[in-house]
């Protein structure tokens, strides 16, 4: 298998379904993800992992039940195990999540913004 960097505004241009984390890469036990975010997700909880969201483009605000968390580009948040959350944005967001392999997007939450997972870009 031959080496490359991985360019992530091609990876990007992949695809451009919202709040689908796709994973290009693979750390150990852990899978780097890209995904676009528009809008409002669901209140939800990862009771086994924290979670880190790096904003490459975009405004985020990660809400939790003890104020919001505003991460612009360039700045990351890692959301502690335990702790409801609900990523919302007001524009078009392009974000790299870093988690343990088969961490679900919706956490405890489930329903029709659960994402299939998806390592087509890897």
């Amino acid at each position: 298998m031959p080496h490359a960097a991985i360019n992530l505004d091609a990876k990007f241009a992949e695809f451009t379904d919202t709040w689908s984390p796709k994973v290009v890469a693979r750390l150990n036990d852990y899978e780097i993800k890209l995904v676009h975010l528009n809008g409002e997700f669901v209140w939800h909880t990862h009771e086994d992992t924290d979670e880190l969201f790096l904003v490459l483009d975009g405004e985020l605000t990660i809400r939790l039940r003890a104020g919001d968390v505003m991460v612009g580009p360039g700045e990351m948040f890692v959301v502690p195990r335990g702790v409801e959350h609900c990523p919302v944005t007001s524009g078009e967001v392009r974000a790299m999540l870093i988690e343990p392999v088969g961490v679900v997007n919706t956490g405890d939450a489930g329903g029709v913004r659960t994402a299939g997972y998806d390592d087509s870009l890897a």
